[in-house]
């Protein structure tokens, strides 16, 4: 059935299908379906996902840098600031995929983007999360490794990141449910051992907790302390755009706006301000008895590259962080691996799967399923191991960080400013959406050409106020709903089994 909104445009919301009973609908786990309100659960429920996602080595690495770009006054000021930035765009972008009941790649089919269109949504957030995945994978096979002292080998690769590989395709197989309670009890443990490694790390390294904390810049190069600070934020809200997408992915599940607001907030604070107190403490504190260890054990200082112990210890920090921790906490530093990096896999693969679904769905207008999509995911992260792209993949980040965000910011506009609020209704969705699609490509290429040529480092605010500004001028002008496209009919009400 087909209705005319309030902008002329016919929109559609996917079926809303009943609550999931049998086993392969719990695994479909309504990848393409609006999410029913009988579904629907709790905001604090949903921060394990959002803070499981957030609470890793990566993000703790980030955040030692931030203060060691910064200062730690500076750096943690910094994270406070991103935490209520990074909020405030995950919940908004989380109350329209609420709103909409769809994960965030689908909600770009009806805010933003189209049908076809989203496709670009997909992309974008894959080629992230995948290569999250991957990274993070490659960091808990270098850091097994060094536990046990094996060299790398063919069949090494394959014992580990085939066991890895196996959990990461059982785990997020069986929906959300499972997805929190396995990020639940991870974030939990893994929060435990942060603050035990941390004690370890102080207490270890005759530094006092004050002394770290009040700790000025440490990093060299940079023209002044407005530039630190700058350098410092473009690390931290470059996470923000993924995070906030990903929320999204589980804001779908959210009964209120105001779930969604502690969903999305409370991960905010975690990734952006505690996870780089804890990081600074582990990383200043936690480097001094490293590199005195590498100094008193040639052979220890056999396994890692570097002229002298401190750049030793930099790239263990930076690139093999596993061997950090086990050479700074023993067993402890590598339970702590293990659980800090498995409850951000699981959530990484399950919304990797998501997004993989709307864009084969997007593409062809059939989809293989979820747990196809979750096999696709997992082999394209071992691929990049293999091809050893990871190192050039790193240095797309901050590129994909500014995608991310004008994302997040071209379905907030369309739904808060273009629609006024007003949720999609059923009927046809426009096949593509070319005033988001021109909005989002010339706003990211603009703020990547300013960040490359030296102009600002700040490109994700360049990408933010690009998109909020285009995308209304050229909807409500030149490319108003339907201009230069077709309708998608739509999709036919599932029964499920």
């Amino acid at each position: 059935m087909s209705v005319d909104t309030p902008d002329s445009s016919p929109r559609t919301v996917p079926a809303a299908a009943p609550p999931k009973t049998g086993l392969g609908a719990v695994i479909e786990d309504y990848a393409l379906e609006s999410v029913p309100e009988s579904a629907r659960r709790g905001g604090w429920g949903l921060l394990w996902n959002t803070a499981g996602a957030g609470s890793t080595l990566v993000v703790l690495s980030v955040g030692a840098a931030v203060t060691l770009i910064a200062g730690v006054g500076w750096g943690l000021a910094v994270g406070a600031a991103t935490a209520l930035f990074g909020g405030g765009l995950g919940w908004a972008v989380g109350h329209v995929s609420r709103v909409q009941g769809t994960s965030s790649t689908l909600t770009a089919r009806y805010y933003g983007l189209g049908s076809r269109g989203s496709v670009l949504a997909s992309l974008i957030f894959a080629v992230m999360i995948v290569s999250f995945l991957a990274l993070e994978n490659a960091m808990l096979y270098n850091g097994t490794l060094f536990l046990f002292g094996w060299a790398p080998s063919l069949g090494n690769a394959v014992l580990i990141l085939g066991v890895l590989t196996v959990l990461w395709l059982v785990l997020p197989t069986f929906g959300i449910s499972l997805v929190q309670r396995t990020s639940g009890l991870l974030t939990a443990v893994s929060a435990v051992l942060f603050v035990v490694v941390a004690g370890i790390a102080v207490s270890s390294s005759g530094r006092s907790v004050g002394a770290i904390l009040g700790s000025g810049p440490g990093v060299p190069g940079f023209a002044g302390q407005a530039d630190r600070v700058q350098a410092a934020l473009a690390l931290l809200a470059g996470i923000a755009g993924a995070l906030a997408l990903l929320g999204a992915d589980f804001a779908r599940y959210a009964r209120t706006s105001k779930d969604v607001g502690v969903m999305a907030v409370g991960g905010s604070i975690v990734v952006n301000l505690l996870v780089p107190i804890l990081g600074t403490l582990i990383v200043q504190a936690g480097s001094v008895v490293v590199g005195i260890r590498l100094n008193s054990d040639p052979a220890l200082a056999a396994t890692q590259p570097g002229a002298s112990a401190e750049e030793k210890v930099a790239g263990m920090v930076s690139a093999n962080p596993g061997a950090f921790f086990v050479v700074l906490a023993g067993a402890v530093g590598f339970a702590l691996v293990y659980a800090a990096q498995a409850k951000a896999q699981v959530v990484n693969a399950y919304s990797a799967s998501l997004s993989l679904t709307n864009l084969v769905d997007g593409l062809t207008g059939r989809s293989p399923g979820r747990l196809v999509m979750l096999v696709v995911a997992n082999a394209a992260a071992l691929a990049m191991i293999a091809g050893g792209i990871l190192n050039v993949l790193a240095s797309w980040l901050d590129a994909l960080g500014i995608l991310t965000t004008s994302l997040c910011t071209l379905m907030i506009v369309d739904y808060f400013v273009v629609r006024r609020r007003r949720p999609a209704g059923p009927g046809a969705v426009e096949r593509v959406n070319w005033a988001g699609v021109l909005s989002l490509l010339t706003a990211s290429a603009l703020a990547e050409t300013l960040v490359l040529s030296g102009v600002t480092r700040l490109g994700f605010l360049v990408a933010i106020a690009t998109t909020a500004v285009l995308y209304p001028a050229l909807r409500l002008t030149v490319l108003p709903p339907g201009r230069w496209t077709r309708l998608d009919g739509p999709r036919p009400e599932k029964v499920t089994p």
